[in-house]
């Protein structure tokens, strides 16, 4: 595990019409690592997100990616330097193959993101490439399927791959395993660690049983302040965690133990 920081805000701030959702939070995500954001619903998780990514603009405070200031960059500049982010609800093409849905996130190898009128021979030089992503995610024999046609656990599978095509240097998951019953979550949970690998992921997730198995460091939202961080063992006993997922500090976490 690298001490090298990625990414880090300071002072991070969202109000809405005098309401503050996102409060005085300062960030590290340590590069290598699997940072997971956590809070009950409400505490500002996917605010932050959203100004992570720059779908929202901060009120105040400075957000840092490899030690440069992106605060006011737009979405596709920070996604170029290598922040990619995957969405809560499904972003696949869903009438598109899945080889096809991965070629499209590959395009930009080609200098050809923004063109949908490639030919297909030019479009076949990525197939290679597209198989190998998809072999990576379990993918590889459903290839020439719609997508609309996979199961919701493989559709997020296929949401990985296309995600891992435009080659991030930190990912950005956005509760990766929500809706999912208890065979896909393990799936899911397998190939982020997969990902994790040899990049950095950075996720918001309810799964206190997805968390307390493959994140290293946990950051806990609650009404837009951090009010814990560190390893599952030691936040998911943190009495003031307990309090504002449970009501009581009297009681643990869901899978403290695990």
């Amino acid at each position: 595990m690298s001490t090298d920081v990625i990414l880090e805000t300071r002072g991070l701030v969202k109000e809405f019409k005098g309401f503050v959702a996102v409060d005085e939070v300062g960030l590290q995500v340590q590069r290598g690592t699997i940072h997971a954001l956590i809070g009950p619903n409400g505490a500002g998780k996917t605010t932050c997100f959203n100004l992570l990514t720059k779908f929202l603009e901060p009120t105040r405070g400075h957000i840092l990616f490899e030690g440069v200031d992106i605060t006011r960059e737009k979405p596709a500049q920070v996604a170029r330097r290598g922040m990619v982010r995957s969405f809560q609800i499904s972003s696949t093409f869903p009438h598109m193959s899945v080889l096809d849905n991965v070629r499209v996130a590959l395009q930009h190898t080609l200098g050809t993101a923004t063109n949908f009128l490639v030919s297909a021979r030019t479009l076949a030089q990525l197939d290679g490439r597209c198989m190998e992503l998809l072999a990576e995610v379990g993918l590889a024999e459903f290839a020439r399927r719609p997508a609309i046609e996979l199961p919701y656990g493989r559709k997020r599978a296929l949401e990985i791959a296309t995600t891992l095509a435009m080659q991030p240097k930190l990912m950005l998951l956005d509760e990766p395993t929500q809706g999912m019953g208890h065979e896909d979550v393990e799936m899911v949970t397998q190939l982020i660690r997969k990902a994790a690998a040899n990049r950095t992921i950075l996720m918001v997730e309810h799964n206190m049983g997805v968390v307390g198995s493959i994140a290293d460091v946990i950051t806990v939202l609650q009404f837009g302040k951090v009010i814990a961080e560190g390893p599952y063992a030691e936040v998911s006993r943190n009495p003031q965690v307990l309090e504002a997922y449970m009501g009581s500090a009297d009681v643990e976490l869901e899978g403290a133990h695990g």
